[in-house]
């Protein structure tokens, strides 16, 4: 039987930190994303099929033991909206990784980073998620980090208007994506929500694959690898982070913390790759990392139910 530990509030304010540091793991996982990619010798597409079909995989097991019962009592409308959400994660990544075929990989990012924009109005008119001036302007100041980080990165290709135009499809597709997991997430466990949901955007991408005729063999073993810690680390621990946390924080203040995948990727690419940030990428780092504090001091779940996976 599935444990539950309710943490509640104290009166003076000290709730569970927990969701945060979820948010912490997610931010850490994800950040290799971009050094896997690179260490991989794939067509992006390809790359983001592999990476979902072998993280739907290895869910399988479990979803199978814990959550199969939960998945057969859902409804008509919470299905669809899981499918939902999966087919804006395929487009997601379908389109951000797609833009860096026609863009330079500063004005993808910068595009890709506008998600809590999306996200925080529409949080405020959907979710009834309050909008306040400090959020707002935490918003802000992460974007601005986020832009100065894409600017120390721009080297010679400006990017093309196509590349650019797919690199903000990906931060609306993304943005549905938080928000359909924050409404699912208050009602469904993490298994059950991120399963139908990582399966959906799997086969979207194999769609996309097979119609754009992209081999799916043929590839190094070091390539084969990347597949897989692309699926274990980025998308099974760290959007599944993410999507965990949806459960106790805002949409807003989580899409604003992925903001922090660029300062992490920046860091393991000088650790592992080599790459010395300049010194706008430090800057812009660093008020990327203010914009979240700004927002995360409105974060106050009243209860934090802690459910164990």
């Amino acid at each position: 039987m599935k444990e539950v530990l309710l943490l509640k509030r104290r009166s003076e304010g000290n709730g569970s930190i927990a969701p945060y540091l979820g948010l912490v793991v997610g931010v850490l996982a994800v950040s290799f994303a971009s050094i896997f990619i690179r260490l991989a010798d794939a067509p992006a597409l390809v790359i983001g099929a592999y990476r979902l079909t072998i993280a739907s995989l290895v869910l399988s097991p479990l979803a199978y033991a814990r959550v199969r019962h939960e998945l057969g009592k859902l409804s008509h409308r919470d299905w669809a909206l899981a499918v939902l959400s999966g087919l804006f994660l395929g487009v997601h990544f379908a389109a951000w990784i797609a833009s860096l075929e026609y863009t330079s990989v500063a004005a993808s990012v910068v595009l890709v980073t506008t998600s809590p924009l999306f996200v925080g109005v529409a949080s405020h008119f959907l979710l009834g998620e309050r909008l306040s001036f400090q959020r707002f302007l935490g918003i802000i100041v992460a974007i601005t980090g986020a832009i100065i980080i894409g600017i120390g990165g721009l080297k010679v290709d400006p990017g093309t208007v196509w590349g650019d135009f797919l690199a903000l499809i990906g931060a609306v597709a993304v943005s549905g994506y938080f928000l359909i997991g924050r409404s699912l997430r208050q009602r469904l466990s993490i298994v059950a929500y991120i399963y139908p949901t990582y399966w959906t955007a799997a086969t979207s991408l194999i769609i996309a694959c097979l119609v754009a005729g992209l081999p799916f063999r043929g590839y190094t073993p070091r390539t084969y690898l990347m597949f897989v810690l692309l699926a274990l680390v980025p998308q099974i621990l760290g959007h599944s982070s993410f999507n965990w946390a949806l459960r106790y924080l805002s949409s807003t203040f989580v899409t604003v913390s992925t903001l922090g995948e660029p300062v992490g990727a920046t860091i393991l690419a000088y650790l592992i790759l080599g790459e010395v940030p300049s010194l706008l990428e430090l800057i812009g780092g660093i008020i990327v990392l203010g914009g979240i504090f700004l927002v995360s001091r409105e974060e106050e779940p009243s209860t934090i139910q802690v459910e164990a996976i």
